[in-house]
């Protein structure tokens, strides 16, 4: 049966800490930002879930090529994991008015609002600006009997619940909506799918290692030194085309699944924050994504560059947010 056409683009993407300020990040703070070439200083970027998967590689990345081009000096990048990150997210509205804090998220942390219950909606936020792009890519250990793609497709079809797959995100983020969408596209119910959830793709990678799960559905990004040390193999990506930093692995509509997925990572601010502290966000990232060096990251990665801010940001968070809610009730899951 030739599989259904199934195009997800962009949607269909502790220890104690110290207490956050509630001033702004203007030019009157110490350190400034407010004449030419001045860095900015105090800022602070909350990654809603563990060290070492993708918000958090994103937004560490973000911060150091801000500094090493001297647009922001100091960028403080935390985590604050819990609830497949809307214990962030709910911090993030609840710090209303704070100009100096922001919030990494992504396609994950919208349907994690949904799926967790969570009070509190990326719309209760100030979208600051929209950052990259990222392609899906199905994972398996080392030591897995599957090949190929079709090789996994082949035993998924045939005991779709003995065959377990994990991601870092909770029902309803890009971890998740993938696989769905990819059994879907292959002729699976989407209900027989024995999905595992992990904290994000530092707690993700132990359980592809181990052989916990079959395979692991996230970013390209997530699994680079584990590629390059022959830990894992990638048995496709999910863009339309191939990816550089893994020129050599097909992709699902190469494969003969005509499935297309992309994930998407951007900032928030809290709610009620001045115009001068948002356009200052927007001006260290504005600066930060014009560098070479950033440039040079989304290279490494495999990252697409996708950056918008402000309105127009604005209007996608929308959009995905109605995208998201309509794909979970069609899943049963909301």
């Amino acid at each position: 049966m030739k599989p259904r056409r199934s195009t997800l683009i962009g949607a269909l993407t502790a220890a104690a800490m110290l207490a956050i300020t509630a001033c702004g990040a203007t030019a009157s703070d110490n350190g400034g930002g407010g004449g030419e070439g001045e860095a900015v200083a105090g800022l602070r970027i909350m990654v809603p879930n563990s060290p070492g998967g993708g918000y958090d590689t994103t937004a560490r990345t973000a911060a150091k090529v801000m500094e090493d081009n001297g647009i922001a000096s100091g960028v403080d990048v935390f985590n604050l994991s819990g609830a497949s990150g809307t214990v962030g997210l709910q911090r993030t509205i609840n710090e209303k008015g704070n100009g100096k804090l922001a919030m990494q998220m992504g396609l994950g942390v919208v349907g994690a609002s949904y799926t967790q219950d969570s009070q509190g909606k990326l719309t209760d936020t100030t979208p600051i600006a929209k950052l990259i792009e990222e392609p899906g890519a199905i994972v398996v250990p080392k030591d897995s009997p599957y090949e190929t793609i079709d090789d996994l497709v082949r035993a998924w079809k045939a005991q779709p619940k003995a065959i377990a797959v994990g991601g870092g995100s909770s029902p309803g983020g890009p971890d998740h909506l993938l696989p769905m969408q990819l059994a879907k596209a292959v002729g699976i119910d989407p209900k027989q799918v024995n999905y595992i959830s992990y904290d994000g793709g530092g707690e993700l990678l132990p359980a592809i290692l181990g052989g916990k799960i079959a395979f692991g559905a996230s970013g390209v990004g997530e699994f680079l030194d584990q590629i390059e040390a022959g830990e894992v193999k990638v048995l496709a990506v999910t863009s339309e085309n191939p990816v550089d930093v893994v020129n050599d692995v097909p992709t699902l509509k190469g494969s003969g699944i005509d499935l297309v997925f992309t994930n998407w990572r951007g900032i928030v601010a809290p709610p009620g924050i001045s115009a001068a502290d948002r356009e200052t966000w927007i001006n260290v990232l504005t600066k930060m994504h014009d560098t070479q060096d950033w440039r040079d990251q989304l290279v490494k990665y495999g990252w697409t560059d996708a950056f918008s801010t402000g309105e127009d940001f604005a209007a996608f968070l929308k959009q995905q947010d109605d995208a998201v809610a309509g794909i979970l009730a069609e899943l049963g899951l909301v």
